[in-house]
């Protein structure tokens, strides 16, 4: 028997361009708006979304939160974004994200699969409805920032320091998803 490979799909229609979208992705400090679970965006890269460039973030529920980065495998203005996401020591994964057109606007899909030996045992067939889950609430979060009926937040991100590794950290007060 072989190895699971849980791939999360959602996708959503969206009533702007894919630039609107793209516009709304290539801005870290949006992540934390319409990712459930991202509590902070830290640092980033000027040159994000260029392939290579990464912020750090927090994420986490309750008090316990991790402390890591994202960084983009590949990226194709306004068509596509793929994110190698981390949560260490849970957990690594890839996120695509495609925009295609369609009439009215454009539709996003989104797919998530574990990157790494350890994250497939925590995307399994008992997982993969909850992750579909989280995904389907993101996407819907991503829709309201890209159409203006919510803001992204503003202020400068200080540039990255990319030296620094994920770790754990304890926070106080309940987690903002």
């Amino acid at each position: 028997m072989g190895i699971y490979e849980a791939v999360a799909h959602n996708e959503i229609d969206m009533g702007v361009p894919a630039e609107s979208v793209f516009a709304v992705l290539s801005d870290p400090r949006s992540f934390a708006r319409w990712v459930v679970g991202s509590r902070e965006i830290r640092q980033a890269d000027p040159e994000w979304p260029a392939v290579g460039t990464a912020f750090d973030h927090k994420v986490g529920i309750w008090s316990i939160t991790l402390s890591d980065h994202s960084e983009v495998v590949d990226a194709t203005p306004p068509q596509l974004l793929k994110l190698l996401v981390k949560a260490r020591p849970f957990s690594k994964a890839y996120v695509t994200l495609r925009l295609r057109p369609v009439a009215g606007g454009t539709r996003v899909e989104m797919d998530e699969v574990a990157a790494d030996a350890r994250s497939r045992l925590l995307f399994n067939p008992l997982t993969d409805p909850l992750i579909r889950i989280r995904n389907r609430e993101s996407l819907r979060r991503l829709k309201a920032l890209a159409e203006g009926k919510e803001s992204i937040p503003q202020g400068e991100l200080p540039p990255r320091d990319s030296a620094r590794e994920g770790h754990v950290t304890g926070s106080s007060g309940p987690a903002t998803t």
